[in-house]
């Protein structure tokens, strides 16, 4: 799926919901209700999903071509996956949120294929090892500028934020950084990639009845900034179920992808990555 695929989808799941929410009657006061009007709104969370990561490095004297880790590695079956979002109402209309979000993982397999890293050609035929750190932040100011009792549609101004950390391990031909020709040694070959990027988005949420709450964010962006040229869409639909006044539990579906070339020391190429999948989570409010 691309990213105007995930943005059309996002527009028209949003567009739903707001119909759906104008349409329905008022509801009384509600367990529900409080995700709307408390200060303090967090939830925590896992994953189960689906994963894809793509990348080339560059070397000193070559452009390396795209990997793909999945298709190379396998999907991973040992990841960290945690998501944490707070929302605090400093106002009724005026919002900050925050979200954070972790997957690690490491995977190993005999290549079929010669791969470029950087410097490094990871040989086949030979067993090599896949390391990935993902964390992702964003900050965003909001402003409801829609809201009742029920329901509540907000804008959104913020920044994303990606730190990440890509190690591959194995038997090699090239360079070392020093310049001394290496062939057929055990090395091991690290990429980290810090990218900041602006970010706006739409966020709508509905009681719809006294003890269920549905919500729908997006959120993306296009931008070159600095060494970055960037795009990213991030979209996600939850119910909760609020079975007392200030706990419940929900589900959720979230679906993300992005697109950074970059020319740093650190990283000098282009990754590609997304996830998507359900998200179990539970939801506290203050």
């Amino acid at each position: 799926m691309t990213c105007s695929a995930g943005r059309r989808f996002s527009a028209i799941l949003l567009g739903g919901l707001l119909g759906a929410g104008a349409a329905a009657p008022a509801v009384a006061q509600s367990n529900a209700e409080g995700l709307l009007s408390d200060r303090l709104v967090v939830n925590l969370g896992g994953f189960i999903f689906e994963t894809g990561v793509k990348a080339n490095l560059n070397g000193q004297s070559n452009a390396g071509r795209e990997i793909d880790f999945d298709e190379t590695f396998g999907k991973a079956s040992d990841a960290r996956r945690i998501r944490a979002d707070l929302l605090w109402r400093i106002t009724p209309q005026h919002h900050l949120r925050f979200m954070y979000f972790d997957n690690a993982n490491a995977r190993s397999s005999v290549l079929d294929e010669d791969i470029e890293w950087g410097d490094y050609t990871f040989l086949a035929g030979s067993e090599a090892e896949f390391e990935q750190k993902i964390k992702v932040y964003s900050l965003a100011y909001e402003w409801a500028f829609m809201r009742s009792p029920t329901h509540e549609v907000a804008a959104s101004l913020g920044v994303h934020f990606m730190d990440m950390r890509f190690k591959l391990s194995g038997k090699v031909n090239g360079t070392d950084p020093d310049g001394t020709p290496v062939d057929g040694l055990t090395r091991d070959k690290s990429a980290d990639l810090p990218a900041p990027l602006p970010m706006v988005g739409l966020r709508a949420g509905w009681a719809v009845s006294p003890d269920w709450y549905v919500d729908a964010q997006v959120q993306f962006f296009a931008a070159r900034v600095g060494d970055y040229d960037g795009r990213w869409t991030d979209a996600r639909v939850g119910a909760t179920w609020m079975f007392q006044r200030h706990l419940g539990v929900g589900l959720g579906y979230n679906w993300f992808r992005t697109r950074v070339d970059v020319t740093q020391d650190d990283f000098n190429g282009r990754l590609k990555l997304g996830y998507s999948g359900v998200q179990a989570y539970l939801t506290g409010t203050f």
